[in-house]
């Protein structure tokens, strides 16, 4: 085989390589790249307040101030939070705004998560408390 031949070849290998390793990603592997947002957001300690506690691994707990929430996140090709498999206790609690409990996404900007509903319009704010 000939010089150019073998060149030829490799850079046709090469590219075919480079094609394919685009689409090696793992499902529910955290695509995202600049944010971090582990931790807890919102007063965990306040009674009546809503808060997330976002952990290592992709899992959740927190509370929209009246009811227990609990599920999976995970940071998507925009940076966005993602929340899934999200499940919530159904207490009645008077006078507590339970926005919170409309969560499925959310923005995360230094110290401010800023929670989104289903149709992505912001429903409200947490500060990272830890």
């Amino acid at each position: 085989m000939t010089r150019g031949k073998r060149l030829v070849i490799g850079m046709g290998v090469l590219a075919a390589v480079l094609a394919f390793s685009g689409c090696s990603g793992v499902a529910g592997e955290d695509t995202g790249g600049d944010i971090d947002p582990t931790g807890t957001w919102g007063d965990s300690s306040a009674e009546g307040s809503p808060f997330l506690t976002l952990e290592d691994g992709g899992d959740f707990t927190g509370s929209d101030g009246c009811n227990t929430l609990n599920g999976t996140w995970s940071v998507n090709e925009a940076d966005q939070v993602e929340f899934e498999n999200v499940a919530s206790t159904r207490m009645a609690c008077e006078g507590v705004d339970d926005w919170l409990a409309g969560m499925n996404a959310a923005d995360v900007a230094d110290d401010t998560m800023t929670v989104l509903g289903e149709d992505g319009s912001p429903i409200g704010t947490l500060e990272k408390s830890g």
